[in-house]
């Protein structure tokens, strides 16, 4: 990926399962003088040949697609241009991911529901070189090194792997262990091996416990 010079248009290419939130992105971005819409794609196989093909100058990517997480489809495009620009948006509070995400590469966090109003901001600030974040999730993270403490939420994400993460997800979802084991292309036994691993790190008895409580967290998050 290149920096756009003065007189260029930044392109931006859009990652996102949702036809009609591409699209309504992609009318906010026309509508600036100094930024295009490059491309788009619904998952992270067609995203990858995309930004490949386009060479966009940042790249906006959604953490729930379907087969790889928005947070796996941003280290593969690290791994492949590490001064590539990437800004999620996502439905889910940053305290959930966006530690995750700025480890990962990404330069920026923003929830869907404040995209409509600030997602040229953020695209903006991304595009100069900085990270862009909420006002809300900087007095958080300004408390946590002063050491007032973390949520549970906080306690628990840094607990569990990004892919145990993403597992709690889909089980909060409603997906069975096949289910989750087609969409993320590996066998059943790996998923169960995570349903363990979870288990243990948030000190859950059982299976039940275990729907139970990512079912609360996934509807907490909406």
């Amino acid at each position: 990926m290149t920096t756009p010079t003065k007189n260029q248009k930044a392109k931006i290419f859009i990652v996102d399962d949702h036809p009609v939130l591409r699209q309504g992105i992609k009318q906010l971005i026309n509508i600036e003088e100094d930024m295009v819409f490059s491309g788009e794609a619904g998952n992270a196989k067609e995203a990858l040949l995309g930004i490949e093909k386009k060479n966009p100058d940042l790249v906006i990517v959604d953490i729930s697609l379907e087969g790889t997480s928005g947070l796996e489809l941003t280290k593969s495009i690290i791994a492949k241009q590490p001064k590539a620009l990437v800004l999620i948006v996502s439905m889910y509070d940053e305290a959930i991911y966006v530690e995750r995400v700025l480890k990962a590469g990404a330069k920026g966090y923003l929830m869907k529901r404040e995209a409509g109003d600030h997602i040229i901001k953020a695209i903006r600030k991304v595009l100069a070189g900085d990270i862009y974040v909420s006002e809300q999730w900087k007095d958080k993270l300004m408390n946590k090194v002063m050491g007032r403490g973390t949520t549970k939420n906080e306690s628990f994400t840094v607990a569990l792997s990004d892919r145990e993460l993403e597992v709690l997800q889909l089980i909060g979802q409603g997906h069975s262990t096949r289910q989750i084991a087609s969409e993320l292309f590996v066998s059943t036994k790996t998923i169960e091996s995570h349903y363990a691993n979870i288990k243990n790190k948030l000190d859950l008895k059982n299976s039940h416990e275990l729907i139970q409580y990512a079912v609360k967290w996934c509807l907490s998050e909406k």
